[in-house]
């Protein structure tokens, strides 16, 4: 029998997904001259607040 998958690792998988959405539109303003710092930071902040709103709805 299968064991359902924990929730860490369904939060990191979510993490996972939503930075790599992120991840395009940030390569997009670096392309453009955008900081890669704010770029990343970006990048992060978005992730992560995605996630706080998947686990909320």
């Amino acid at each position: 029998m299968q064991q359902p998958p924990s929730r860490r690792d369904d939060i990191t998988q979510q993490l996972a997904f939503a930075a790599l959405g992120a991840g395009v539109i940030t390569t997009v303003a670096v392309a453009q001259g955008q900081n890669p710092l704010t770029a990343l930071g970006i990048t992060v902040f978005s992730a992560v607040a995605a996630v706080m709103v998947g686990q909320v709805l």
